[in-house]
């Protein structure tokens, strides 16, 4: 196993939580490469089964993230609805760290700052396994879909998405 470390590698340890930490090849930009579906597929994981770590950034001033797994865009109008927003936006690329901690390509959907308001879509649900950020650039951990469900419990849960 890499040896890595972050606040989320942390936590999972702390809650003896099994995960497996998958190394992503980064370009020469040091950015993780594109096709990660065939380096998971290659890995035996479901490609879809990433639940992805979308930040937003209201009007108000506060940010939230969405964790969603497979295929689908955010839904606004739900969205702002449901945060009670009347604008809201992606976070820029140099905000995402501001608000979570984390760089873009590593964000995770746990172990992120009390202020960040957090919300799941029900599709992580559909996953046995599921890859999330790992909190360091070019690493991803896979976990089981119910410990990540476990450690979310407590943030709103719903269809965040279009498919």
């Amino acid at each position: 196993m890499a040896d890595i470390h972050s606040p989320v590698i942390d936590l999972l340890q702390s809650k003896n939580i099994a995960f497996e930490v998958i190394e992503i090849p980064l370009s020469e930009d040091s950015k993780p490469i594109r096709d990660l579906e065939a380096l998971l597929s290659a890995k035996g994981l479901d490609p879809t089964s990433v639940v992805r770590s979308v930040v937003f950034k209201a009007d108000s001033g506060k940010y939230t993230l969405l964790a969603v797994a497979g295929a689908g865009r955010a839904d606004w109008g739900v969205l702002r609805k449901h945060l009670d927003e009347r604008k809201l936006r992606m976070a820029e690329y140099d905000e995402v760290p501001e608000a979570t901690g984390y760089v873009v390509g590593a964000v995770p959907p746990i172990a992120l700052p009390d202020t960040l308001r957090v919300l799941v879509n029900k599709s992580v649900r559909n996953y046995d396994a599921v890859v999330i950020g790992s909190g360091v650039l070019g690493y991803a951990l896979a976990l089981k879909g119910q410990d990540l469900l476990a450690l979310l419990a407590g943030v709103d849960e719903g269809e965040f998405v279009k498919v």
